[in-house]
């Protein structure tokens, strides 16, 4: 960190990643700085200043250590007084005249304690102002089980017996292992065989105890109330803000999915619609993704924290919620591309017996599944840091959007990969996107997104408008019109030509002036065309030529003179 990065950070005052520290009585001692950056790291991470008021006034730091102070050796200081070992990254800076000690920490991936065994956490008091709180367990083990440093699924569990897992559910594991394209050869295996492929014994003991994954999965009812009292499931019914049906499911995982599967089923109605000899349906939900949503929702729930997974219909949408956050390194940016399983115990079992995609591509496929009938995709912008929640729409399907890419994959030979699917949904909706957008939509680079787009364009879906930055796409006429939608190509191309000329003289009005360049990636148009644009606005009037060559620009006419 440089001090012109330093000083623009403390401009901005204390937040949850940057924490001041005055040292105008006295050095603050390594006791309390260690707490102090300790905290951070247990929080988002972020900088510690050594030398600056609360109010953010730049005081100065003291020497450290009875000399100059030596960033190597703050550094180690810290690193010898946590558990585990913290690394952070010391410098002296020079801020409006006065010496300042700059301590950067990232985020921590396990909780990190003091060698006193002092734990703490940054927080915001009720005021909005940050602080160091005392750092649960609970909250401790939460973060642990999120980042994919401990699994909850092998807490050992003090008190639990073999004979708080009841066969049937084993008989269940079984029947699915045998009956779907997961792992068959559990089917045969006996109940304590199956426990410990799965890893939810404990190892080393005379007789097979279960680990708390065995009491999620086989576990007696009695036996989740006690051991795992997070564990609840509900199925409801809304109408309008009515609760029609509220149903608790009681049982381990497996039995959970199975029931909020086959609950969910009299209402997931379909729609049908013809393409040729063929009907297609159109489910309100597909059932690929229905259960890999379930499968989510109860695998990859935080079982530190209470409140129950629930699978919610809606008059217009259909909601399955799970408490906890998504797992440490998902975000909505990433859903897509990254697979990280809060507990891969859990996540196996299900992947073995054919509930959920065996190589991490879940939630892609729920995004296939739904895109291909022409419903919108999952949304999972409801997420919280409480609760993950994925909302299917179940308003009427494109119907026609439906059969064309059924008709297209049924001539290819083969299913539209995902990025076509978004694509095709997104222009449809919106008319057009550039490549900044496309990215943005398949999570992917501006290069990989534009090479899609090329692929498209090649194949004939999409066409493109415009050059460089402002060339948009839109889908093509052929597309328009297997969509029986002709008015729409119409629409996209037409009315771009009308509102050219307003929005040139717009620009104009505002900056003065406008060159070539400007108009065609304004209209995103291809430099001759913006040509041709600028120079009939000059013949009708509206504009006038200034300059020649580089250095050509157009600028408002002037008005006619007015007859006395």
């Amino acid at each position: 960190m440089d001090a012109q990065q330093a000083a623009h950070l403390i401009a901005q005052g204390e937040t949850l990643e940057v924490e001041f520290k005055s040292e105008q009585r006295h050095a603050y001692a390594d006791r309390e700085l260690t707490e102090a950056v300790a905290c951070l790291a247990n929080g988002t991470g972020g900088v510690l200043f050594l030398g600056v008021e609360d109010d953010g006034t730049v005081t100065g730091a003291r020497p450290r250590h009875g000399g100059r102070t030596d960033p190597f050796r703050v550094q180690a200081a810290i690193a010898n007084a946590t558990i585990p070992p913290l690394s952070t990254r010391v410098s002296l800076l020079s801020i409006a005249s006065q010496d300042v000690t700059a301590i950067e920490v990232d985020e921590a991936t396990t909780p990190i304690g003091t060698t006193t065994g002092r734990y703490t956490r940054r927080a915001l008091r009720n005021d909005g102002m940050p602080e160091c709180t005392p750092y649960p367990l609970h909250e401790m083990l939460s973060r642990t089980t999120s980042t994919g440093e401990s699994d909850y699924a092998t807490l050992r569990v003090h008190g639990a017996t073999w004979a708080d897992l009841d066969p049937a559910e084993f008989d269940r594991f079984r029947r699915l292992a045998a009956s779907q394209p997961g792992d068959g050869t559990l089917a045969v295996l006996s109940d304590v065989e199956i426990a410990r492929s799965l890893g939810v014994t404990e190892p080393g003991t005379a007789g097979p105890t279960p680990l708390m994954g065995a009491l999620l999965l086989f576990g007696t009812a009695d036996a989740l109330a006690r051991f795992a009292p997070t564990h609840e499931t509900f199925f409801q019914v809304m109408h309008g803000s009515d609760v029609k049906v509220n149903e608790q499911v009681v049982g381990g995982l497996l039995k959970s999915a199975e029931e909020l599967f086959n609950r969910f089923s009299p209402y997931n109605t379909e729609e049908e619609v013809d393409a040729g000899l063929v009907r297609i349906a159109l489910p309100r939900v597909p059932e690929l993704a229905l259960r890999e949503a379930i499968a989510n929702a109860l695998v990859h729930r935080d079982y530190t924290m209470t409140g129950a997974v629930r699978l919610q219909v809606g008059d217009d949408a259909v909601v399955i919620s799970s408490p906890g956050s998504f797992p440490r390194g998902i975000t909505l940016d990433n859903i897509l591309d990254h697979s990280r399983p809060r507990s891969r115990t859990l996540a196996d079992a299900f992947k073995r017996v054919g509930i959920v995609e065996r190589t991490g591509r879940g939630i892609p496929r729920m995004f296939e599944s739904t895109l291909r009938i022409g419903r919108d995709a999952p949304d999972y912008s409801r997420s919280t840091s409480d609760a993950v929640v994925a909302s299917f729409a179940t308003s009427d399907a494109d119907a026609a959007l439906a059969r064309f890419v059924f008709e297209k994959e049924s001539v290819q030979g083969g299913p539209m990969p995902l990025s076509v699917l978004q694509v095709l949904h997104e222009l449809r909706r919106e008319g057009d996107l550039s490549v900044a957008e496309a990215a943005r939509l398949l999570q992917r680079t501006e290069g990989e997104a534009r090479a899609s787009l090329t692929k498209m364009v090649e194949a004939g879906l999409v066409e493109p408008r415009g050059s460089g930055r402002g060339r948009r796409y839109h889908l093509s006429a052929a597309t328009y019109r297997a969509l029986h939608s002709d008015p729409g190509y119409v629409r996209v191309r037409g009315l771009d030509r009308i509102q050219q000329r307003p929005m040139v003289l717009t620009y104009v009005r505002a900056h003065g002036s406008i060159t070539r360049a400007t108009a065609a990636e304004l209209c995103a148009i291809a430099p001759p065309a913006a040509t041709t644009l600028l120079r009939s606005m000059v013949d009708d009037g509206d504009l006038e030529l200034r300059g020649e060559r580089r250095g050509a620009h157009y600028v408002l006419a002037d008005p006619p003179p007015t007859e006395a």
